[in-house]
């Protein structure tokens, strides 16, 4: 045993484990009440605190967001009796939701923080509801209560009438100055449960989360259901089926800290030499290697991207350095997909599949940085079902795979449940703001005599762009929004094609509602132009549904005067210069290449609001 492992706390008995995770809305307080419970539990010394201590990403810090769940166990002591919790702090944007129901996974308990100023808001009723279909012990916390604008008495209201929380189960806080830690420490010891789990039963690991290390291979992150797991053991993932032997194993403090054994009920990593990164699957089981008829746990539901793009490098001989990118990436980030695929315009590259526009936005700037490889990416859309004429239902993801209009018996596009938070006196503009997005009305509910919920069924296409922005815009900044998958809906949609000098860009082409084609092709051309260089030649840009041209528009050539330096003399002379100059030029349209910028794949973004 190293001198790390002797220096490193004893696992406990299971009754003395608790096991919880901190969910919330954007901006509510999560981190900063992590990092005052590390603080007050000295798994953080005050020389070396900082703000957002689990928030290791430098896209977090600057950002201000959790992106990635983060786990660090605490040694925390009452009475005289030493317990062990392990805290899971979780991001709140809707995007990274599936971080969070990973991470309800791995508890028995949730810190629900509420920002006493704020209220209750969108993904603060999106993550409650997950937390208690999980079966998790929900402890309410008012945070934020040292603000001068704070509406206490309300927001307790608003908990209540939302989630039938009496007020006086609801603890007050203010992670800022420390107020009401303790408290909360306590209600964690009173009100979570402790594991289930048994030590001496065959080993049952949830794999929750993973990375990958250079030098030591897959790190897999577990929360140990049942028996126990140390160093020199061989154990089994039983979704790949392969075999390794564990080299090391530890807890978050919040550094890795390597131990003697993880048993049941801790919270954990173990590196075990595992060279293959698609051996590996998040809500896969461990086991021992020797083990026979040991059942695998309940997974989780795997995540299905709903909006897509492609990745492309901008150098062809980056290919393969992109692929290994994605690869690891993949690994640490379960919600994300990629296949390859190849562009007329782009050349060989991925088809990249997210959960939402800032997943899209945090993928690409991880690939940036972690592995500084320069991308080309493509517009943004969203999957859609394709009822044939034989009656075969097919998704697809990209404009290219729709098949010829006469084989389309159906299209039908994605729709999302948004549920808006708002001030009553804001009403009116989501209720106009939700129909000019085709939406239908589904309820109105009252949180409180001031603040209302808004529930309308929106095509995904619809919001992910830019819904969010014009919804703050309407509210004043005061409303709040979550959405929900909720199926496929048959509409008249049409493939909008986007030809550059008479030849397609797959790359640019859309499915559109054929009563917004029109507007959406003229602007599309409108933003091309503007993001398109000038060339030697004239620039046709158009956009057209199958055969029939909606919009058109061109970039002028530019222009060299080639008689500048004809002083006088014949006319002969500046017509044969001019007409050598229009041959030129006629010629290099029929050779010549457009070279379309990056910007100009991102132009079907402009929402055109302003214009």
């Amino acid at each position: 045993m190293t001198d790390r492992e002797k220096a490193a706390p004893p696992s406990v008995v299971v009754a003395d484990i608790r096991n919880f995770c901190i969910i919330a809305h954007v901006d509510h307080g999560k981190s900063t009440l992590a990092d005052r419970l590390l603080l007050r539990t000295g798994a953080i010394s005050p020389r070396d605190f900082r703000d957002q201590v689990l928030d290791d990403m430098d896209l977090e810090r600057e950002r201000g967001i959790t992106i990635k769940a983060s786990a660090v166990a605490l040694a925390h002591e009452r009475a005289g009796k030493r317990f062990r919790l392990n805290l899971i702090d979780t991001p709140g944007h809707v995007d990274f939701s599936y971080e969070v129901r990973r991470s309800l996974a791995a508890c028995e308990g949730a810190l629900l923080v509420v920002d006493a100023s704020q209220g209750v808001e969108a993904q603060t009723v999106a993550n409650t509801y997950q937390a208690v279909e999980a079966g998790l012990e929900i402890v309410p916390i008012l945070n934020k209560i040292d603000l001068p604008n704070a509406r206490i008495e309300e927001v307790l209201g608003e908990l209540q009438t939302t989630f039938g929380m009496a007020p006086e189960t609801v603890l007050r806080a203010s992670a800022k100055t420390g107020d009401g830690v303790d408290r909360i420490l306590d209600a964690v010891l009173d009100r979570v449960p402790p594991p289930k789990g048994d030590p001496s039963a065959p080993l049952q690991a949830l794999i929750f989360d993973s990375k990958a290390d250079d030098f030591r291979g897959v790190v897999i992150y577990v929360r140990v259901v049942n028996g126990r797991v140390a160093a020199r053991d061989r154990i089994r993932l039983l979704g790949s089926g392969g075999v390794h032997e564990v080299a090391e194993v530890g807890t978050f403090r919040p550094a890795a800290t390597p131990a003697a054994t993880l048993a049941a009920g801790e919270v954990g990593y173990v590196v075990a030499g595992i060279k293959d990164i698609h051996d590996v699957r998040i809500g896969d089981t461990v086991a021992a290697a020797d083990a026979e008829g040991v059942p695998p746990l309940p997974g989780y539901r795997e995540p299905k991207p709903m909006v897509f793009c492609g990745l492309y490098p901008t150098e062809p001989s980056e290919y393969n350095a992109l692929r290994k990118a994605l690869e690891r990436l993949r690994l640490n980030d379960s919600a994300f997909t990629f296949t390859p695929d190849t562009s007329d315009a782009l050349g060989f590259g991925f088809r990249c599949g997210f959960l939402g526009l800032l997943h899209m936005e945090i993928v690409q700037e991880r690939l940036e940085r972690e592995s500084h490889v320069d991308l080309v990416q493509t517009a943004p859309s969203v999957p859609f079902e394709v009822v044939t004429t034989q009656g075969e239902v097919r998704r697809i993801e990209t404009p290219s795979e729709l098949p010829p209009e006469m084989q389309v018996a159906e299209l039908r596009e994605p729709v999302v449940r948004v549920s808006v938070i708002a001030p009553v006196e804001c009403l009116s503009p989501i209720h106009t703001l939700a129909q000019e997005r085709r939406g239908a009305y589904v309820r109105t509910e009252y949180l409180s005599p001031t603040r209302v919920i808004i529930v309308y069924d929106v095509p995904l296409a619809n919001v992910i762009y830019d819904f969010h922005d014009v919804m703050k815009s309407a509210t004043r900044g005061y409303g709040t929004m979550d959405y929900e998958v909720t199926g496929f809906r048959a509409s008249d949609l049409v493939r909008l094609t986007v030809f550059v000098n008479g030849i397609e860009v797959d790359a640019l082409s859309t499915i559109v509602h054929r009563s917004e084609a029109e507007r959406r092709g003229r602007r599309l051309l409108r933003s091309l132009r503007k993001e398109i260089p000038r060339h030697l030649f004239e620039v046709v840009l158009q956009a057209g549904i199958g055969q029939k041209i909606i919009a058109r528009e061109s970039i002028a050539p530019l222009r060299k005067d080639v008689t500048a330096k004809c002083y006088g003399g014949d006319i002969s002379r500046k017509r044969k210069l001019l007409e050598k100059q229009k041959e030129g030029k006629r010629r290099m349209k029929q050779v010549g290449r457009v070279e379309i910028p990056q910007k100009a794949f991102l132009a079907v973004l402009s929402t055109g609001e302003g214009e």
